[in-house]
């Protein structure tokens, strides 16, 4: 199966209170999932990484096979693809997460998207941080 990933993090300050949000679509681009989850305090750019989590597992549990990402955090397409080296230590580890998840799928493309076209994934964010609050 192919698929593609939406996925966001957000922060209330930074660190702050942190969600992250992740919506899947099969290749007709009917949604077939979507999770949300509360970080805590936290950095956004960990809220981003724990949103491509999130969002991996949800595309293993649909025995997805292919899947193209989209984020609108290029820090996170430009450390996931090679690009940029990751310094930080608690997304080196969130990281290394997330490479042990994605060797389960045959093809992984990450893609750099403006935050206009991630508006679903940035509602779940704003949707538990709000029930959090």
């Amino acid at each position: 199966m192919q698929a593609k990933l939406f996925a966001d993090g957000g922060s209330r300050g930074n660190p702050g209170k942190s969600a992250s949000g992740a919506v899947l679509y099969d290749d007709q681009n009917n949604e077939i999932g979507r999770d949300g989850i509360f970080l805590g305090i936290n950095t956004n750019n960990f809220a981003e990484y724990s949103s491509l989590k999130i969002g991996v597992e949800l595309a293993l549990k649909f025995n997805v096979k292919k899947l193209s990402v989209f984020l609108d955090s290029k820090l996170v397409v430009e450390q996931m693809s090679g690009n940029w080296k990751i310094k930080d230590a608690q997304l080196k580890i969130i990281s290394q997460e997330i490479f042990q998840i994605i060797n389960s799928f045959e093809e992984i493309t990450f893609h750099h998207i403006p935050r206009e076209k991630n508006k679903v994934a940035d509602s779940i964010v704003n949707q538990v941080l709000d029930n959090e609050g």
